[in-house]
């Protein structure tokens, strides 16, 4: 599936000018996250020129036109607008010059400036646009932020993933989403996630109801976005199955072509939940720096062994 953002998002999130009036800004869709620099086609090199892409001029681009008398550039960029883009965004303030604005007319394209750098604005609008236009799933579970890991909390109804996110953010971690996720697959190796903006920040509790997490917490209780490091998925405690006691096996789940590490924690009466999410969530952590408890012990237990052995 295809996504799309609309080009009168950008101007408003990045704070954009038209000068040229353009009346399809609200009628343009972005398709792809891709950018370009169009100094190739500026110079005359018109091949394999991707449409799709918002271009992008800075003080190079900028620079190259003024050496130009005003009727070559004229032409060049009448050959460049022909090409047809979404549109041009030109950096750092710099003049725009009347040649530009008249064939950007003509093609009824519009042409945007901004204050910022050349390397800022692409680097943050190319950002923006990954997580807007990125591959996503919605699923029923909690998302919460824990010691700078985003652990994403799996199970059926009634098992306890709100109750347990509660905890979590009165002991000073933050929620990001509550049983609705939406996750977005932003690069190769990253999922984010978030919360659908008409339950942002809300949190429901059975025999309480509808809480403002925000209101009651305060602005540091939540967040509005999160990458997933780990999926925890909380069963009811089942008397019949064994579980993992040490850790020595790394399980996985996959979400949207990525494997994020998966723990299956039993749900029983007694168990402080909250304090086992955080403790997952640190001993995450210490495994992405290089240390596993469980292999840690397993190798002094295998060591002691083999020393009593060659007594």
């Amino acid at each position: 599936m295809m996504y799309s953002v609309m080009l009168r998002e950008l101007v408003d999130e990045f704070h954009l000018k038209d000068v040229t009036d353009c009346r399809r800004i609200d009628e343009i869709a972005i398709t792809t996250p891709e950018v370009n620099r169009p100094g190739l086609q500026l110079a005359g090199y018109l091949d394999f020129f991707d449409a799709d892409r918002i271009q992008i001029m800075g003080k190079g681009e900028t620079s190259y036109l003024a050496t130009l008398p005003s009727r070559e550039r004229l032409k060049r960029l009448d050959d460049f607008f022909r090409l047809g883009f979404p549109c041009l965004v030109v950096a750092r303030g710099l003049e725009v010059f009347p040649e530009m604005i008249e064939v950007a007319k003509k093609y009824d394209i519009p042409v945007l400036t901004t204050k910022e750098t050349t390397s800022e604005f692409m680097s943050g609008l190319i950002r923006h646009l990954n997580v807007q236009l990125a591959p996503r799933i919605t699923m029923h579970g909690v998302l919460v932020e824990v010691y700078g890991e985003g652990i994403l909390i799996l199970g059926e109804s009634g098992v306890g993933k709100s109750e347990t996110a509660l905890e979590i953010v009165k002991r000073g971690h933050r929620l990001v989403a509550d049983d609705s996720v939406e996750i977005r697959r932003v690069s190769d190796k990253t999922l984010v996630g978030t919360a659908p903006d008409v339950i942002r920040h809300f949190i429901e509790i059975r025999g309480v109801g509808i809480l403002d997490v925000k209101n009651l917490f305060g602005v540091g209780a939540v967040k509005v976005m999160e990458n997933i490091n780990l999926v925890i998925q909380l069963e009811f405690w089942d008397e019949n199955k064994d579980y993992d006691r040490l850790g020595l096996v790394e399980n996985y789940i996959d979400i949207l072509g990525i494997k994020v590490p998966s723990l299956l924690i039993p749900v029983r009466p007694g168990r402080n939940l909250a304090i086992i999410v955080e403790v997952a969530a640190m001993n995450n952590r210490q495994k992405k720096m290089g240390y596993n408890a469980a292999k840690a012990l397993s190798e002094r237990v295998f060591s002691k062994i083999n020393n009593d052995l060659s007594k």
